[in-house]
């Protein structure tokens, strides 16, 4: 844990940087406003989603229990006709926006304290700016943007909308390698 103690001031400033950032991206920069789009019928989605009182969760829509049921002729009727879907039900009410912030933030410096942890064992100490510029951004880049890419293969998010999150990680990973090369020890 050494690297923490030598590396605590870019860890913690890229961290609180980065959720300055994502607040900016997602409420002033336009680039997030139509990757969201309304259901024409929505009224008669959410009274049906209503009527069937699902918890939180995660939902498949047609859902299958198990791998075999997939092959079944009942199964690749509903999903010829459709439609195919992942659903993700929250709490009812508004979102509460203190703990997801505060969540936000906890992720932003972990993210920043792995990469704190490979650059502390890649880089020596009084490397040069660029040098810690170049292993750390590439880090936080891999760390922020790669690991929603099975989203886009595995559950039909966008690759669209990854790629608007991959722009974002860009920024990002910029303003970590940014804070890690001066603040290098």
């Amino acid at each position: 844990m050494q690297f923490a103690i030598e590396l605590w001031q870019p860890i913690l400033f890229s961290g609180l940087a980065v959720f300055v950032l994502s607040a900016l991206v997602w409420t002033v920069l336009p680039h997030h406003k139509k990757e969201w789009q309304q259901l024409p019928n929505e009224p008669a989605v959410l009274d049906a989603i209503r009527a069937g009182n699902p918890s939180p969760g995660l939902y498949a829509l047609p859902y299958a229990s198990e791998m075999k049921e997939l092959g079944t002729p009942e199964m690749v009727a509903k999903m010829e006709s459709g439609p195919v879907g992942y659903l993700t039900i929250a709490p009812n009410g508004a979102p509460r926006m203190g703990p997801m912030m505060a969540k936000s933030i906890l992720y932003n410096i972990a993210v920043s304290f792995f990469v704190a942890y490979v650059a502390y064992h890649a880089l020596a100490p009084g490397a040069s700016y660029r040098e810690v510029y170049r292993i750390t951004g590439t880090v936080a880049f891999m760390a922020c943007a790669l690991g929603s890419v099975s989203d886009s293969i595995w559950f039909a998010k966008p690759w669209k909308s990854w790629s608007l999150h991959a722009f974002d990680s860009m920024m990002y990973a910029l303003v970590i390698g940014g804070f890690f090369g001066w603040l290098w020890p």
